[in-house]
């Protein structure tokens, strides 16, 4: 009779205590890729990294004053939408290819050609800082005005002889659906978008989203990127100008290589304590 009611009690579960819901929470918390959890240390370590990258690339980058330029020939709500809107997708398109990154290396030799990227980039901004004029924003400033007014003139000079007719070049992919969109959106927007996603195509911050995403939390990289990106984007359109002509930007690069060279030293060093 005891072994029976031995039995009945095994069936029923009444001699095996079940798991209770936080021991469960916790070994599916547990369970979870390092790194992809929004209440951790490496998460807010994943968001500052980020946002200090993209503050000290951008601060007198090309982007920063191709919005500079656009802001003070147009609406500045509309110029800050459109860089944002641009920067927003780079910055997803770049966090989303860094966690594609560890699919197609080991996490190990990811975390080390992200910190060999930190470095070398390091010492590229220390050799672009040392070579850099005092005057190098104001002297770059000019340079994108010149482009975009050397830009637009062209575009009407084609306007004018095609007596606003589309001529062949026109009828290209991409400008057929920059047409579309200038009908949808507005022009100021469409250029402002294009010009600055283009910009940042391929440039140091890009691929500086795209380790750190491969690295660290790519959620947290992303949104560290966006912010960055719309503190420098705000304070282009807002004061471009004298943002450039009051900081030295050659400091600002001295500060960003040193902080890429801290970035890369602390990753292998973690790399190292990981054997």
């Amino acid at each position: 009779m005891d072994a029976l009611g031995s039995s009945n009690a095994n069936f029923w579960g009444s001699s095996t205590p079940s798991p209770s819901p936080s021991h469960h929470a916790g070994h599916v918390v547990s369970s979870l890729p390092s790194g992809i959890g929004l209440d951790d240390n490496g998460a807010y370590g994943a968001f500052a990294s980020s946002f200090l990258v993209i503050l000290v690339s951008e601060i007198g980058d090309k982007t920063f004053l191709i919005n500079c330029v656009m802001a003070m020939r147009n609406p500045r709500l509309v110029v800050f939408s459109a860089a944002m809107s641009a920067l927003a997708l780079m910055s997803v398109l770049s966090a989303a290819l860094g966690v594609a990154l560890p699919a197609l290396l080991s996490r190990r030799v990811t975390q080390f050609l992200a910190a060999l990227l930190f470095l070398v980039f390091g010492v590229k901004m220390i050799k672009e800082a040392r070579d850099m004029a005092s005057d190098a924003a104001e002297q770059e400033l000019q340079e994108v005005t010149q482009e975009l007014q050397g830009k637009e003139d062209g575009q009407r000079d084609e306007k004018m002889e095609s007596g606003g007719l589309p001529n062949q070049s026109a009828q290209s992919y991409l400008t057929a659906i920059t047409n579309l969109a200038q009908y949808v959106l507005s022009p100021v927007f469409v250029q402002t978008f294009a010009l600055t996603f283009l910009a940042e195509w391929g440039d140091r911050s890009q691929i500086s989203t795209i380790v750190l995403a491969a690295a660290k939390n790519p959620y947290w990289v992303a949104l560290g990127a966006v912010m960055g990106h719309s503190i420098c984007t705000g304070g282009a359109v807002m004061g471009g100008k004298l943002i450039a002509s009051r900081i030295s930007v050659k400091t600002v690069t001295y500060v960003g290589a040193a902080l890429f060279i801290a970035f890369g030293i602390y990753t292998l060093v973690e790399l190292h304590n990981e054997q």
